[in-house]
């Protein structure tokens, strides 16, 4: 396991656990969220690409449209 922080809250997840993964595991809809890893924000299209490690601070952060 390995201990990352998601949103502020401390969370035990798979070793291994790509990021994309793990948004998806999450419940919410991949095209309306930005990720920003350790205070950088992570495109699409490398989310495929991303392992998450130990002490890694996540934060997704949903897409509101208005007008």
């Amino acid at each position: 396991m390995v201990k990352i922080v998601i949103n502020g809250r401390a969370t035990e997840i798979a070793d291994n656990t790509g990021l994309r993964d793990l948004v998806v595991s999450c419940k919410v809809k991949p095209e309306a969220v930005v990720a920003v890893l350790n205070d950088h924000v992570i495109g699409k299209d490398l989310w495929t690409d991303i392992v998450l490690n130990e002490g890694d601070r996540l934060e997704l952060v949903s897409i509101v449209g208005g007008g």
